[in-house]
């Protein structure tokens, strides 16, 4: 008998476990992998397969029951995903239910998720800007959060390497705050984005609109085509799955590579319980692991372990691994693992009409808008506010027809639309500030279907947030006046946090053990082996776009792994 339990064990051994396979797991996969571990994955939800999981990734409108929108009674049962734009029938399979998996709003958040191999890098909007030298240095001037215990110089290298690899489009803008990088060819502006960029140049210093980097691939290089991935088709129908690999996915990447090198184990299903701690070796051990099907708990075991459960999954899982050593969460000495989230804010937007350049128009389409970086802040404090916000500018003609008629005229009119006038529309995404009274908690008493504690979130908008919105209204406003834009209308909208799905923190890094979890190799300061680089790890939030962020220090900290276990340093 003592043989079978000894066999049991090593069939539950690998050299690593990932929890996660979101675009963070499923970078810890790959490199791991690559490095010739023996992996295990572990995803909640369950399994999907690249081309053969888009179960509508090629259907016509009218092939859809409710023709792509969500029945009234759905939405009435899901209020909170109710508020996400990218919940349509089309994408329903992608989304987690408000019923399924409930948490505590101590205060008003839209916790938007994806259960299932590739997380919500199969959702992603795919905006993929570096960080700059402004950026991670951003706390210690301004003087909130906790310094970064890395710089721009430190994660450079690891920029490049996951843009070669995920295939990113862009210029070479040369601009100090928002560096460039390994570019595909972009996607072009159209004429009234060309005629605001020209005028933010000439008139707004320090001002820019450039071209939006993006994760879908404008040319398929040879690292994309060894992937199994074709050149983005423009088809704008990236949130049901692409089965060409136009995009960035997980599931379209990253994974499928891991899975090559034969050192990959997928285990979907599996919903991480907590990370085990041995006091004797003083290290973590394995991960205990509930089967959301069968409920049956099951115990694996590694050397190294990368928790990239998505931010506030990491939180409560890592809060969730008690033991003598660590009573209120693993690596939580100081008691502030949970706090210090932040977000991104989206809360406002603004809308013109341009009446020139009628000789042109928008034709074909392309993944998303242009971007204005940062230009609030940046160099010196020089508002009533701290940090700043960078802006997404779109512009474009659609067409119209004529409604007022009756009869054969009006039958005319709606076979034979016309041209309208140009509309465009900007919106903020601001930073918002770390606080402490910011953050997620476990529930004493209530549990989810699978034993595992309640969330309770407690998250806010704060003032700085609001003097933030109304600077940005004001200077968008001044920019597209100065441009002849008319009609100028601004948004302040008043949505809760969460729903724009860009958390972060929790976890986050430092140099002082005594105000930071983790170091700057993402490793736990008191138990090394446990690595954290999804956005639960962040410091601060930029104004960037952290997917590309997170891949980065993800393959930057699976490196280091790999080169400390060869040491026998975890």
């Amino acid at each position: 008998m003592a043989n079978t339990n000894i066999d049991s064990v090593k069939q539950r051994s690998y050299d690593a476990i990932v929890i996660g396979s979101g675009i963070s797991g499923g970078w810890a996969a790959k490199e791991l992998t690559e490095k010739g571990l023996k992996t295990l994955v572990l995803e909640r939800g369950r399994d999907v397969k690249h081309i053969v999981d888009y179960p509508t990734a090629n259907k016509m409108p009218y092939e859809f029951e409710h023709r792509g929108e969500i029945p009234h009674a759905t939405r009435e049962a899901n209020p909170i995903l109710s508020r996400a734009g990218a919940w349509q029938e089309d994408t329903d399979h992608f989304f987690v239910k408000d019923n399924e998996h409930p948490y505590i709003q101590k205060k008003p958040f839209d916790w938007i998720r994806g259960y299932q191999v590739g997380g919500r890098s199969l959702l992603w909007a795919r905006q993929t800007q570096r960080w700059s030298q402004y950026d991670f240095e951003g706390p210690a001037r301004d003087g909130f959060a906790v310094d970064w215990p890395i710089r721009y110089e430190d994660i450079a290298p690891w920029y490049s390497h996951v843009e070669s690899f995920a295939g990113i489009s862009g210029n070479q803008d040369g601009l100090a705050e928002l560096p460039d990088g390994e570019f595909l060819p972009p996607n072009p502006l159209n004429a009234v984005e060309d005629h605001f960029k020209e005028v933010l140049s000439e008139r707004f210093a320090g001002r820019h609109l450039i071209a939006s980097r993006f994760a879908n691939l404008t040319k398929s290089t040879p690292t994309q085509l060894a992937q199994g991935r074709s050149q983005c088709l423009s088809r704008r129908l990236c949130k049901r799955g692409c089965p060409f690999g136009g995009y960035f996915s997980s599931n379209s990447s990253t994974l499928p590579w891991a899975e090559k090198t034969g050192n990959l184990t997928m285990r979907p299903h599996s919903v991480a319980h907590s990370v085990i701690y041995d006091e004797k070796q003083e290290k973590a051990t394995g991960v205990r692991v509930i089967d959301s099907q069968t409920k049956e708990v099951t115990e694996y075991y590694a050397k190294i372990i990368f928790v990239n459960a998505s931010t506030i999954n990491t939180n409560l899982i890592l809060l969730n691994s008690i033991s003598s050593r660590f009573p209120n969460g693993l690596g939580n000495d100081n008691e502030l693992m949970g706090k210090f989230v932040a977000f991104h804010n989206y809360n406002t937007k603004v809308r013109a009409e341009f009446e020139g350049l009628s000789e042109f128009a928008t034709f074909g389409d392309r993944p998303g808008s242009t971007y204005i970086p940062r230009f609030r802040n940046m160099f010196r404090q020089e508002t009533g506010f701290l940090r700043g916000y960078a802006t997404a500018f779109s512009a474009k003609r659609n067409m119209y027809s004529d409604r007022s008629g009756i009869g054969a005229d009006l039958k005319e009119s709606l076979l034979n639309p016309k041209l309208g006038g140009w509309s465009v529309g900007a919106q903020m995404m601001g930073e918002t500030i770390p606080k402490e009274s910011n953050f997620v908690s476990l529930d004493a008493k209530k549990t989810d279907t699978w034993g595992m504690p309640l969330l309770n979130i407690d998250i806010d908008f704060d003032e700085n947030d609001r003097k933030m919105e109304i600077d940005s209204m004001e200077q968008l406003s001044e920019m597209l006046a100065a441009a002849g834009f008319k009609n100028i209308k601004t948004t302040q909208k008043r949505q809760a946090p969460g729903i724009d799905i860009h958390e972060m923190g929790g976890v986050r890094m430092g140099k002082d053990p005594k105000t930071s979890l983790l170091n700057e190799w993402n490793q736990l300061h008191t138990c090394k082996n446990v690595f954290v680089t999804d956005g639960a790890c962040m410091t601060s939030t930029s104004t960037q776009n952290p997917s590309l962020t997170y891949m980065a220090i993800t393959a930057r900290a699976a490196n280091h792994a790999v080169e400390e276990m060869r040491k026998g340093n975890v």
